[in-house]
This record gives C-alpha cells, sequence and structure tokens, in this order.
C-alpha cells in the first residue's frame, strides 16, 4: 500500500507530500491543484509503462507542466526539474524530469525533439523512505546500477535513453527483480475519469461480449464486465448495490448471438429498459458498480469526480460501493462533492474503516498545500535523490 505521494513543480503543485491510507479523499475549491494530484498519479503509473515523457509532452511539455511560481536559487538560476514519487510498505520510487541536452537531427539541424523532457535521475529503494542502505535501484542520466537477485550490484552504463524510464527497459528478473515487481506493481493501477454517458457513450451500445474482470476507460465493455461480476465475482455485492440505488431493480444481460447489452428492469414497468434508454445519472452509477466490483482489484485505484450527472440520493450508495472496493484495494477518490466525502465518513464509521481526508487549498503565492498543515514537520518524512 502506498504511504506517501511527492510532487514538486508539477503545475500548482510546487511541492506537495500527501499522506495515504487505504481510502483517501481529496478535497478543496477549484483552482486548488486536485486535478494536478491526479494527473501526477497518472504520470507515476505511466513511468511503468514508458509513457511519462509523452503524457508531459502532450500536456504541452515541461513549459506548460511546471510550476509557474517563483523558483529560487543560490547564486545562479536553479536547473529546471520536476520531480514525482511514491513510497509504500514495501517500495519506494522518484522520478527527476529536466530539459534535455540540445542534440542534433538529420543533415546536422538541430533536434525538433529538443523539448521533449529528459529523465535525469530515477530511484527505488526498499521500505517508506529514501537512504543508501535501502536503495534497489539508482539511474542517473544514462549510468544505472541495480541490486541483484544474490544481492550484488550489477552497473550498466550508457543502459538507458534519456527519455526511457528503467522501469520500463530494465526490470529483468535477475537482474533488477525488485525492478519488476514495482513495475507490474504500477502498471496495475487503475484510473477512471468522466466516463462518457452521452447519447453516444460506447456503453450505450450492444457489443460482442467476452470475459471481462476489467472494466474499460471508455466503459464500452460495461454489459460484459458486469455478467463477468455475476459470474465469477461478487454477485451479490452487485445486486445489493442496485438495489440500493434503484429499489426493487435489478440489472440483466441480453444476449443476442453474442452481442451483450445490458438491461435494467425496474418495478411497475412492463418491459426492462435498454442501456440508450437510462439517464445519465443511472448508466454512471452502473459503471462505477462494474469497475468497483471487478473480479480484478488493482493495488490502486483513483476516481475522479464520480459524483458528475449523479443525483444526491445516489451518493450514499455509490460511497458504499467504494467502501466495498476498499476491503480490496487502496482507493483514491478526488471529489467536488462534499456529500460525497460526509457520505463517505459515514460510511467508514460504520463498517469501522479508515477515510484519509485530504483538503487541498492554495497559500498567498499560489502553491498549493494541504489544509491545517502549519510546516514541514506536518508532512510523512521524504527525501528527494539528488541530481
Amino acid at each position: 500500500m502506498l504511504t506517501t505521494l511527492a510532487v514538486e513543480n508539477y503545475r500548482s503543485l510546487h511541492r506537495l507530500i500527501v499522506p495515504l491510507g487505504r481510502l483517501n479523499v481529496v478535497t478543496g475549491a477549484n483552482g486548488t491543484g486536485k486535478s494536478s494530484l491526479y494527473r501526477a498519479l497518472r504520470l507515476l503509473a505511466d513511468s511503468a509503462r514508458g509513457g511519462a515523457v509523452a503524457a508531459l509532452a502532450r500536456e504541452g511539455g515541461l513549459p506548460s507542466t511546471l510550476w509557474a511560481g517563483e523558483r529560487r536559487g543560490t547564486g545562479r538560476a536553479a536547473p529546471v526539474s520536476l520531480r514525482l514519487g511514491f513510497s509504500g510498505d514495501e517500495f519506494g520510487y522518484a522520478v527527476d524530469f529536466g530539459h534535455p541536452v540540445p542534440t542534433a537531427g538529420g543533415e546536422g539541424a538541430p533536434s525538433m525533439f529538443n523539448l521533449d523532457p529528459e529523465i535525469k535521475r530515477e530511484c527505488t529503494w526498499a521500505g517508506p523512505v529514501l537512504r543508501p542502505a535501502a536503495l534497489l535501484s539508482d539511474r542517473s542520466g544514462p549510468a544505472v546500477r541495480t541490486r541483484t537477485a544474490d544481492g550484488t550490484w550489477h552497473r550498466t552504463v550508457n543502459a538507458l535513453r534519456p527519455y526511457d524510464s528503467m522501469l520500463g527497459e530494465l526490470a529483468d528478473p535477475q537482474l533488477a527483480p525488485d525492478l519488476l515487481r514495482l513495475r507490474e506493481h504500477l502498471r496495475s493501477w487503475r484510473f477512471y475519469d468522466h466516463v462518457r454517458t452521452d447519447a453516444g457513450a460506447p456503453a450505450r451500445s450492444a457489443r460482442i461480449g467476452t470475459r471481462t474482470p476489467v472494466l474499460a476507460h471508455d466503459g464500452s465493455d460495461l454489459a460484459a464486465a458486469l455478467q463477468t461480476i455475476r459470474e465469477t465475482g461478487d454477485h451479490e455485492a452487485l445486486d445489493a448495490a442496485v438495489d440500493a440505488a434503484f429499489p426493487g431493480s435489478e440489472a440483466e444481460i441480453g444476449n443476442e448471438g453474442g452481442r451483450f447489452e445490458l438491461r435494467l428492469r425496474q418495478p411497475g414497468l412492463m418491459r426492462p429498459l435498454g442501456a440508450a434508454e437510462l439517464s445519465d445519472g443511472t448508466l454512471r452509477y452502473l459503471l462505477w458498480a462494474a469497475a468497483l466490483l471487478t473480479p480484478r482489484p488493482p493495488a490502486l485505484l483513483v476516481l475522479n469526480e464520480p459524483e458528475s450527472s449523479l443525483h444526491p440520493d445516489l451518493l450514499p450508495p455509490l460511497a458504499d460501493l467504494i467502501l466495498t472496493a476498499t476491503r480490496k484495494t487502496q482507493i483514491v477518490v478526488v471529489t467536488h462533492a462534499p456529500d460525497l466525502a460526509e457520505a463517505l465518513t459515514l460510511g467508514a464509521r460504520r463498517h469501522r474503516l479508515d477515510v484519509n481526508p485530504v483538503t487541498l487549498v492554495k497559500d498567498g503565492l499560489g502553491r498549493t498545500d494541504v489544509a491545517g498543515r502549519e510546516g514541514p514537520l506536518d508532512e510523512p518524512a521524504w527525501h528527494w535523490p539528488k541530481r
């Protein structure tokens, strides 16, 4: 389980170190940095897939993603540095992005990729805090050293290109077994953000059904995901979740020649309603049921504004769904809805679960911080690797 998230110089997150628990509820006014925190977690997950640099480029590169406030140096301009990291019960990881060293492209002309960020430093370690004795792998520029299966160090030079993470390139079971474990851990993280429920949403159409333990990010395989829960997952929790939100109703899956379609049977109606007939809020709730009751729970599940399109009456059932999922996975909920945060808190008390509330605020210099924090002594212990 993750216990600390650290971000530096990313958008409004000048320096943010956040403690994490089993269930984390991130709230705050518009512009306080909730979306930046969500994106920072996604960037960390992208590192394990070799896509962090490309993701930063899609956001406009370092010039668009760096902290825009004052930077303080010592005698000369401080080096550009965007740093992301986390630590947990078993592992810690940190990555430091900076500007590239200009290179030439074809025919000696300046490369057109000279705005792509480079990975300047990357480390993994055992335990919650970075310290020399706990290092498992250490990358500085193209040079890497990794702790092998027998505990010795393996050193390589020019092993990595500046835009490749060692998580994606060096996860060898013999030379870097801990990197392999960490990579697979990160690749299991799952994110859901504004799943479509409009008239043309993929979830409203009948589609070929196959066993689907993990709901797609666009919700296109909703019917197959719900049927998979019914056959191989916690079908009782699914039925209870539907009944709690829509009393007396039952979700069923139609099968016409291998094409699955979601239907909702409601009391008083002569026929079930098809997915195309459901309201945005009803469809969205069923999407969250499929995502949260997955038979293949991830190490970390991050939900961004799951309350969108939901009537306030659906927030307590949604909170119960989230709490049910918390038994098997660590969850971060980023929400604008105080009612959802309150429902999660009250539900957690009933189930004797802990909730970690994270309320983000901005100080007078535009920097995001955690509400109620008076200084660095209130933060979890954290050390960045130096360049």
